[in-house]
């Protein structure tokens, strides 16, 4: 009876102090976000831990400022609309969290104030996939959204923007990866894997009008190329897993791609130097500069490995300009200013590192933790 006073009165004395430090109400707010700048980023987090719930973060580059997160449901692949205006979450749900009737929805958010304004059903193919550009993008004519499908045969739905309204579904097999024209509108290439790049052209009501393939270029058992791709206008840059790097040109009805070069150089050779990551490349489009993550000790496998180092090139010289600090990086994106910063996700230590990106690349600061798995990077 002793002890059950002694607890008692502590009890007694804890609930005291606890009202006594009561905090002031609060009263439940909405909070309109600042207006986007060119380093407002969007960090699409799969969220391995929990997969049906998955997050788009939203942070400002500039202050390294948390800004707020919407869902991106299971596996949700992202794309901003062109004017910024909008992201586009393909997703899927299922009735009973992780199983039961499955319906896969383009989910459609304003991203000033993150609300969820509405919604287009798509068929329930969408690619449940860790996060890729390719697996959604927007037509360079804001027309059409174009999401990845696996079932697992691959296709891709064509969403009709203007109309809000899934317009078709063509088959792409073999082929995976979407990467529109910047010429034509209606006009979008996937990367097959015997090697090749295919183009495939639209009706106005988005059905297939027509298919061509490019040449041959890469070897898929020898040197395959990663999925990831970055552009200057419509030549659209690729590098493979050895490090080389290709450029092929979409403006055409049918793909042209050049002779690679090599970014790895015969003093890198020797210490076996690879590219490794999943958002591995980025290009400042108007200084020509090309940012890629390496390692050390390449292997059979290692394509995934986080970076030891930043390579930056100049794209018309093929030469190195700079050798940046890794900081773990599985995902890069610059933004395209006159004084541009280069964003990388550190996949080790879970941070968001910022460089100057500018003629005389450093790195700047850091923001850490961002998120669970996060793996793509978006800026406006």
């Amino acid at each position: 009876m002793r002890h059950m006073r002694t607890l008692m009165f502590l009890l007694g004395a804890c609930l005291t102090a606890g009202a006594a430090a009561q905090l002031p109400h609060e009263t439940p707010s909405v909070v309109k976000l600042p207006e986007a700048t060119p380093h407002r980023l969007y960090v699409t987090d799969i969220s391995f831990n929990h997969i049906v719930d998955g997050r788009l973060h939203v942070v400002d580059g500039d202050s390294l400022k948390y800004l707020g997160l919407l869902s991106t449901a299971y596996a949700g692949s992202t794309a901003l609309s062109l004017d910024g205006k909008e992201m586009y979450v393909a997703t899927t749900y299922y009735s009973r969290l992780s199983h039961g009737e499955r319906s896969d929805v383009i989910d459609i958010h304003d991203t000033q104030t993150l609300e969820r304004k509405g919604e287009i059903a798509i068929p329930p193919r969408h690619a449940q996939a860790l996060p890729y550009k390719g697996l959604l993008r927007v037509s360079s004519d804001g027309r059409w959204l174009l999401s990845q499908n696996a079932t697992p045969a691959s296709s891709v739905s064509v969403i009709d923007l203007r109309a809000r309204k899934f317009a078709a579904e063509i088959a792409t097999p073999g082929c995976w990866i979407i990467v529109p024209s910047q010429t034509v509108g209606n006009r979008f290439a996937t990367l097959c894997g015997d090697g090749t790049l295919q183009s495939i052209e639209l009706n106005d009501d988005g059905s297939l009008k027509s298919r061509t393939r490019s040449a041959r270029f890469f070897d898929p058992d020898a040197d395959p190329v990663f999925v990831h791709s970055e552009r200057v206008g419509d030549r659209h840059y690729f590098v493979s897993y050895l490090g080389q790097l290709y450029a092929a040109d979409l403006s055409g009805e049918t793909p042209k791609v050049e002779a690679p070069w090599s970014l790895v150089g015969k003093a890198d050779e020797a210490k076996r130097w690879r590219p490794g990551g999943y958002q591995l490349m980025a290009i400042h489009r108007a200084s020509g500069r090309l940012f890629v993550t390496m390692h050390a000790g390449g292997a059979d496998g290692s394509h995934k490995n986080p970076a030891q180092e930043i390579w930056v090139f100049d794209l018309e010289s093929h030469k190195r300009l700079a050798r940046l600090p890794g900081n773990n990086a599985i995902a890069i994106t610059v933004s395209q200013i006159e004084r541009p910063k280069l964003f990388a996700l550190d996949a080790v230590k879970g941070g968001l590192v910022v460089y100057d990106a500018g003629p005389k690349p450093r790195y700047l600061a850091r923001m850490e933790p961002l998120g669970e798995t996060p793996t793509l990077l978006a800026l406006p």
